[in-house]
């Protein structure tokens, strides 16, 4: 056997025992933890890592919108499946909607924010 042909087998048994192991995860966990990440996301995008978030590197406030329309998106769509966790969730989707609202040289007008549509007006 090659060992091309060896690492394929290995990386087909690695995807399989990757499916295997999703498949054991509870769909709330799998929200929470996709949740988690946009908020990761979001705050990186909004400059929030670092201590002058204005001047931050990372500032993409057209990122960041669609980040925060994402997370809200699944936060709405789920909210009933999320149990506890709802609370906590939201709670950090809007910090993050005010935290994009703080950063706009223009803020947008109640209920025309990042994910608004889907929330309702943040102030």
């Amino acid at each position: 056997m090659s060992e091309a042909s060896l690492n394929e087998r290995e990386s087909d048994l690695i995807e399989g025992e990757a499916v295997r192991e999703l498949a054991e995860i509870p769909a709330v966990e799998v929200i929470s933890r996709a949740a988690v990440m946009l908020m990761s996301s979001a705050a990186e995008k909004l400059g929030l890592g670092d201590a002058d978030p204005s001047a931050s590197p990372h500032l993409d406030l057209d990122e960041a919108r669609r980040v925060i329309t994402a997370l809200a998106g699944l936060v709405t769509a789920s909210v009933e499946y999320l149990g506890p966790h709802a609370g906590p969730i939201r709670e950090g989707l809007q910090s993050l909607q005010r935290a994009f609202r703080e950063a706009s040289a223009h803020p947008d007008a109640p209920g025309a924010g990042p994910g608004e549509k889907y929330t309702g007006p943040v102030y």
